[in-house]
């Protein structure tokens, strides 16, 4: 049977979105993957065009809080940002882990410089990426 894996950030809107994508698309035979968030910004545009740069249609996701996910046991809960972390809600059964990752609205909102923008957003999702693609070594750690 498939574990659930949750991805949490603040506002379920890029980096969450990013990681659900990325799960689905590389380790998805493996593992049922979600994403939430603690609030609903709704689906970053800027994050949906640098997961299509790269293969990963991300366009039909819905920005969801916890409370609008589906009623399946979250085996693991990956919380990608400091404030979901730390204000994490309870999943019973779930083992919380955290991997942080750089808030790409919040560093390009001054910004003017559309390549420059894409960047930070292209940088973030490759991290993720890598963090997604080994997966197993962070339920491994943790799960011990």
């Amino acid at each position: 049977m498939k574990k659930n894996i949750l991805f949490l950030c603040t506002g379920n809107s890029c980096r969450s979105q990013m990681a659900e994508g990325w799960g689905k698309a590389l380790k998805g035979d493996l593992f049922n993957f979600y994403s939430a968030g603690t609030k609903k910004h709704g689906l970053n545009p800027i994050a949906v065009q640098v997961m299509n740069e790269v293969g990963v249609d991300i366009s039909s996701h819905i920005s969801n809080t916890t409370d609008e996910l589906p009623q399946v046991t979250m085996d693991f809960v990956i919380t990608v940002c400091s404030d979901a972390h730390e204000t994490c809600p309870f999943f019973p059964n779930g083992t919380i882990i955290h991997v942080g990752f750089d808030d790409p609205p919040r560093l390009t909102k001054d910004m003017d410089n559309e390549d420059e923008v894409l960047n930070v957003y292209r940088r973030v999702r490759d991290q993720i990426k890598s963090m997604v693609a080994n997966i197993e070594t962070y339920i491994e750690v943790k799960d011990e």
